[in-house]
């Protein structure tokens, strides 16, 4: 049915939107976003005296370098995703199988970023980080959002269409 079709495609594009206008704040306004990282990293807002301060890190160059890794991780992911919207979109009238088939890009670039606000921000921010004890650098539940929004659409997008 094309209307389901035009759904995926569109979803995927919003996500794809979305990943974008996170790449362009984090380059137009690295400072307020790589201070997250760095405090993050540094733990220096956890609770006091906890066991975990060993994992701090406290190096600047390491800070910007987790902070690049993230805005690449983002990039990388609204490309997947712009690629896979026009795949899906050039497979929109095609035959259900091909329709399947165009499927793979989107996928990847849903899965880069489920895996990167999962594992990346509730796994190793919010765990190893510890970033949960932090009331000022927490973002445990926008990345539960967003870890949400990219599972949903990404159920969707591997449901097989049929004719």
């Amino acid at each position: 049915m094309v209307l389901i079709r035009c759904s995926k495609i569109l979803l995927v594009a919003s996500v794809a939107l979305f990943t974008t206008l996170v790449v362009f704040n984090n380059i137009t306004d690295y400072g307020s976003n790589y201070a997250f990282v760095e405090h993050v990293l540094r733990m220096d807002t956890t609770f006091p005296n906890n066991k975990g301060m060993w994992r701090a890190i406290i190096s600047p160059t390491l800070h910007h370098a987790a902070y690049m890794l993230i805005i690449l991780m983002e990039g990388v992911t609204a490309l997947l995703c712009w690629a896979g919207a026009v795949k899906l979109l050039g497979a929109l009238r095609k035959e259900v199988i091909e329709f399947n088939r165009s499927k793979n890009v989107a996928i990847a670039g849903l899965m880069l970023g489920f895996c990167l606000w999962f594992m990346g921000f509730i796994g190793i921010a919010g765990e190893w980080f510890l970033m949960w004890q932090s009331p000022q650098w927490n973002a445990q539940q926008a990345a539960f959002r967003l870890t949400t929004i990219f599972g949903i659409v990404l159920l969707f997008i591997t449901m097989p269409d049929t004719d």
